[in-house]
Formats: C-alpha cells, sequence, structure tokens
C-alpha cells in the first residue's frame, strides 16, 4: 500500500504507514498494539511536506512483541510488511527494521533486509513460504468481522431469519463494516455492497439460511478468540516493557532533521 505524503511531513506519513501494518493473528495495527518501540525518521527533510524537499530521508524503526518466543512465521510477517510499508512512503530512502528481543531477531533482521523470503531466510526449518498463513487469518478476520457487522444490524432491529438474505450494503455505516469489506477485498471475495452479508470466507459464496446460525456460532467463536487473544498479547507486552502503550506523535526535534517516536 503506497501512503501519500499530502500535507503530512515524511515523519508523519511513514507512521501512518506503520499503521498499515497489523499482526496476522490480532487483525489489528501494530501501532495500536504498542508493537513500534521507536521510529525515527533522519536525512533529508524530515519534516518536509514535499517527497522532493525529502527525498534521502532515513528510517529506523524497532519492533518489538510480547515474548522472546512469539513464532517466528508471524515476526518474519509483520517485519516484512512494515518493511514494505515504510519503503513506499515518497521521500523516503534508505529502510531499516529492526526486530529486537526475539530469540530469532538476527535471522529474521537478515532475511527481510535481503528480501530472501521466510523460506530463503529459514531454509529447511521452514516448510514453505506465508502466503497461506496469511490467507488463513485473513479468513479468520473475515469471520470476525462478520459477527461484529452482523451484532450490530440485529441491534438495528434485524429479523435474525433474515440474516442469510441481507447484503453487506445491508449493514448500518460504520468503521466495523469497512473493516470487513476491506479483509474481504484483500482475499478477493465479494465485497460491494450488493454482495452476500454472510459469505463463506474460504469460497466466497454466500451461506444459506439452513447453516447461517452455524456459521454466525463459528464467527462469534472467532471473534471472541481475537479478542482474548489480543488482551493477553497487551499485557505480557505491559508486563515485558512495563509502561507500554501505543507510541503517540511527537515533534521536530534537534538540528539533525529528526523527527522520532521514541
Amino acid at each position: 500500500m503506497v501512503t501519500t505524503v499530502a500535507a503530512r511531513t515524511v515523519s508523519e506519513a511513514v507512521w501512518a504507514a506503520l499503521g498499515t501494518v497489523r499482526d496476522p493473528e490480532l487483525d489489528e495495527p501494530l501501532t495500536d498494539l504498542g508493537f513500534v518501540a521507536r521510529c525515527a525518521v533522519t536525512g533529508g527533510d524530515a519534516g518536509a511536506t514535499d517527497a522532493t524537499d525529502a527525498a534521502g530521508a532515513e528510517v529506523a524503526v524497532q519492533l518489538r512483541l510480547p515474548t522472546y518466543f512469539c513464532a517466528p512465521n508471524f515476526a518474519f510477517l509483520m517485519v516484512a510488511d512494515a518493511h514494505d510499508a515504510v519503503s513506499a512512503v515518497p521521500g523516503v530512502g534508505r529502510v531499516v527494521i529492526e526486530l529486537i528481543d526475539h530469540f530469532a531477531a538476527d535471522s529474521i533482521n537478515q532475511g527481510v533486509a535481503a528480501r530472501a523470503g521466510f523460506v530463503g531466510t529459514f531454509g529447511d526449518e521452514a516448510a514453505d513460504e506465508l502466503d497461506d498463513l496469511r490467507a488463513d487469518f485473513l479468513r479468520k478476520a473475515v469471520l470476525a468481522g462478520t459477527d461484529r457487522v452482523c451484532r450490530a444490524v440485529l441491534a438495528a432491529g434485524a429479523d435474525p431469519a433474515t440474516l442469510g438474505r441481507l447484503t453487506l450494503g445491508d449493514a448500518p455505516a460504520s468503521a466495523d463494516r469497512e473493516r470487513l469489506r476491506d479483509r474481504r477485498r484483500e482475499l478477493g471475495l465479494p465485497s460491494t455492497d450488493d454482495a452476500p452479508l454472510v459469505l463463506d470466507p474460504a469460497t466466497g459464496n454466500g451461506v444459506e439460511d439452513p447453516a447461517v446460525r452455524r456459521h454466525l456460532g463459528l464467527a462469534r467463536l472467532t471473534r471472541v478468540s481475537q479478542e482474548a487473544n489480543s488482551g493477553v498479547c497487551r499485557g505480557m507486552l505491559l508486563a515485558r516493557y512495563p509502561g507500554t502503550q501505543a507510541i503517540g506523535q511527537v515533534g521536530h526535534t534537534g538540528e539533525s532533521g529528526e523527527e522520532q517516536r521514541p
């Protein structure tokens, strides 16, 4: 995803780009989870609002995770996605994304920097690249999002028996509905207003009325599990790094042209 600079500084655009990178299991931005330990923009003119003026800016990002032994495939996805997102920001030159305090940090950092892929990084320890894993978690995100949106539909007074006949456009406009639309789009599933509200994320087909109740039971279970895992991860991160919170925006500092989020 390319993040445009527009009226933002390059530093702000870099932060916005990091906000598009999600923990694949939790389906939440790294910036919201507190996984960004440091983000610094130096060189060029980090405070410039024009990509030409900021050309050559260097970005250094440190990522941290709740435990030393967080799954390396999840960690690799986040580091690689962060590298891609930040590299796409206009005005950015050199990018260094560094995972810290993790047992596989050296391998992951070197592999991402070399664009080696997961298999190229871990060799015989890796069964395959991570496309299938990413798709699996996106399907879970679609299920969880379906539960959130359907709950809003029911709260608005819809008859539960009609859910299998409703479309995405029938759901109340909300951030949850657009989030669900985005996740469907990422998977290549129907995402327009006339698409079925309840669909099978594996096939893209609408779920027929007799199966809707069971499908929504799975969707609810997926959402609850996802949110519970998010709470556990946030708690573990706070225990590991006391005082941790999602990093906010700070101003321009120093004569070196550095803008940093500590």
